[in-house]
């Protein structure tokens, strides 16, 4: 398993070279990107994002205390906004009361407790929890996300209906705890997943991992 997840890093790295993901100018616009990104495309909750700025709204303590029908007419783009702004909201109880606001404060957390309390936020789940912990806090954890799962299971490395927590353990238990490598690595498996190893209509044929 080991040679294998190498050979599909190596043969993905060398046909896309580095992605630079996360996208974002700091790390509580990645949060947000983070939560807003569920059941979604990037450019619609970069469109929300931009509305935010615009705004000069992207701040814990403003977005908090903003009128929620004010917050979703900015999180419009993202679809689903209603769902979101309480959701955002949500999380920026918890961020403002555990933490102050304060990504470095939440950031001196210990990886395994900070999880256990994203996961307990109302509309943060295990996909939505590890990209905040991997892409905003630099803590090495694996995110496992539709693609990963997609890309696996159709390479014979994991069941279908394999559980999250399975399927990271074998990136956790195979590969370097590496911040790095997993940023990399998981979006190497996003491109891929999006501009060959489709849902409907892949494109096996072509496939770099062919």
């Amino acid at each position: 398993m080991k040679k294998r997840l190498a050979a599909i890093y190596d043969k993905l790295y060398a046909h896309f070279g580095p992605q630079g993901w996360w996208p974002a100018s700091s790390a509580f616009e990645v949060i947000v990107g983070a939560i807003l990104t569920q059941n979604t495309s990037w450019v619609n909750v970069e469109k929300a994002v931009a509305n935010l700025k615009k705004d000069k709204a992207l701040n814990p303590r403003r977005l908090l205390n903003m009128n929620n029908k004010r917050l979703a007419g900015f999180l419009r783009p993202a679809g689903y906004y209603n769902i979101k702004t309480k959701r955002l909201k949500e999380f920026l109880k918890f961020f403002c009361q555990e933490y102050r606001g304060n990504i470095a404060r939440m950031s001196a957390k210990k990886t395994q407790d900070l999880r256990l309390q994203l996961l307990k936020v109302h509309g943060v789940g295990q996909e939505t929890a590890d990209s905040i912990l991997l892409y905003a806090l630099n803590k090495p954890v694996f995110v496992v996300d539709a693609y990963t799962r997609r890309i696996l299971s159709r390479h014979g490395l994991v069941r279908p209906d394999m559980e999250y927590a399975e399927i990271q353990n074998l990136f956790r238990k195979n590969l370097k705890n590496s911040v790095k490598l997993f940023n990399e690595y998981h979006a190497l498996l996003v491109k891929l997943g999006k501009d060959y190893c489709r849902k409907n209509n892949p494109k096996c044929q072509v496939c770099p991992l062919k």
